[in-house]
């Protein structure tokens, strides 16, 4: 079959199969006489030119064709008067006139017959062809399908030859272990740094529900996808790239990640994010392997919050067994549920700081973080420094004396040197939490006892606000 495809289909036919030029010459003797006869046509066409013009004198004669005449003769007006006889005049232009002889018209004929017929053979041997690639077509497929897979299995093993990638276990415990594990995509992509590995370390009985906490562009999204693609590349048969990993056996993978509207539905980005996560809780079983980004982000930051908790705590619970979680979240205080959950871990992306700028180290390590750096992240994202400044100012007034005060009156000035909290304002933020960070920061022992008795008026008056 295929010599016979090789020897009859032409390597670059028309774009359509009814003009000829299909088959290949030297496949089918009348063919290759019909297509003889038609390149034959061309030199018998230069003779007659020739020919003509010797017998008429008139060198500006030209033999020509279009689809609408066929072949004629074309002469230019100005030798009408010397036309022999025996051309017809078949056209009239404004600066010549075409015509037909005899010896011409026969030639069409034949020509145009030769081409027709050519044609209508090619396309007969075309079918013949195809008829006999239909018969084999269960043959074709069997054979289309291996070389699929043979392809795609040598494509993996080139990519893990050249990338280090590393053969995973698949185990049948619930363990899904990954040492310096990467993102196969990201670590391609970037430029001007190395990729930094990560590990891994989830289980159904200690470290199911993972909550991830830092700031933006830290990475938590990127160790997220990794995971969830390092284990679709395990159970699909694939080399990974990490040192070591061993997969346990997943029936989905489920995502909760970006953040989309749908607008032609009339649906916002919360309640896109709503629907995805209602699907997960609905369908995710202890097999499952799920990915949550930042949900509850789309609305209020209590709402949000509240959601969130509600959300990571199911999932820790679903049917007395729970279902391997990953949870990344701006929420500092998820960090609580390992309080409540036994199967709460919490870690977050590093980041070092330096000269009040923040390095990120993108390294996964164990512990929640309580700061997000935003304003810091804002800065390397291109805001204006006067946006940035003002920033500042607010967050120290809250840091430091909390929200009791309007923020358009809190001093815009830049008179004042700020040095922001080591931690970041609570969510659920009190005066007698202030108290008590101020009580842990007291140096007694260089007050005065009158110093003393003032001070602890302040904080009094502070806690007092509680009832306000």
């Amino acid at each position: 079959l295929a010599k016979l495809i090789e020897d009859g289909i032409d390597e670059d036919p028309p774009l359509t199969i009814h003009e000829g030029g299909i088959i290949k010459t030297g496949f089918n003797r009348e063919l290759d006489e019909l297509i003889r006869i038609g390149q034959d046509g061309k030199s018998w066409l230069a003779r007659l030119e020739t020919k003509e013009k010797d017998a008429t004198g008139i060198n500006a004669l030209k033999v020509r064709y279009n689809k609408v005449f066929g072949y004629y003769i074309e002469i230019p007006k100005t030798h009408s008067d010397v036309v022999p006889p025996h051309y017809v005049r078949k056209q009239t232009l404004v600066n010549a006139e075409r015509y037909i002889i005899d010896e011409l018209k026969s030639f069409e004929i034949k020509v145009l017959n030769a081409q027709d017929r050519q044609a209508a053979l090619e396309y007969e041997i075309f079918n013949e062809i195809k008829e006999e690639v239909i018969r084999n077509n269960q043959v074709i497929q069997r054979v289309a399908a291996f070389l699929a897979q043979l392809d795609c299995l040598l494509n993996l093993a080139e990519i893990a030859d050249r990338n280090d990638y590393s053969r995973p276990e698949i185990n049948r415990d619930g363990r899904i272990s990954i040492e310096d594990g990467r993102h196969p995509v990201v670590e391609k992509m970037i430029t001007g740094e190395r990729f930094v590995p990560n590990s891994v370390e989830m289980d159904d009985h200690d470290s199911q529900v993972l909550i991830i906490t830092g700031p933006n562009m830290a990475g938590k999204s990127t160790v997220l996808r990794q995971v969830a693609l390092l284990v679709l590349m395990a159970q699909m048969g694939s080399f990974i790239p990490a040192k070591r990993g061993s997969i346990s056996l997943t029936d989905r993978i489920f995502t909760r990640v970006g953040a989309l509207d749908n607008l032609s539905q009339g649906q916002s980005t919360f309640m896109v994010e709503m629907e995805e996560t209602a699907k997960i809780l609905n369908s995710a079983t202890k097999s499952s392997l799920v990915i949550m980004d930042e949900i509850g982000r789309g609305t209020s930051t209590y709402d949000g919050f509240s959601i969130a908790w509600a959300v990571a705590e199911y999932l820790h619970d679903l049917k007395n067994e729970g279902v391997k979680t990953l949870f990344a979240t701006h929420y500092h205080e998820l960090t609580d549920l390992a309080k409540t959950k036994p199967r709460v871990k919490n870690y977050n992306i590093a980041v070092k700081e330096w000269n009040d700028e923040i390095i990120f180290l993108r390294k996964l390590v164990k512990g929640g973080t309580n700061r997000s750096y935003g304003i810091q992240v804002a800065r390397l994202a291109g805001i204006p420094g006067g946006v940035i400044n003002r920033a500042k100012k607010i967050l120290f007034e809250i840091e430091n004396e909390g929200i009791k005060k309007p923020v358009h009156d809190i001093d815009s000035s830049d008179d004042k040197e700020l040095k922001p909290g080591h931690v970041q304002l609570n969510l659920f933020h009190h005066p007698v939490n202030l108290v008590i960070q101020k009580l842990k920061t007291l140096d007694i022992s260089k007050m005065t006892p009158l110093e003393a008795l003032n001070y602890l008026d302040k904080l009094r008056e502070k806690a007092l606000e509680t009832d306000d």
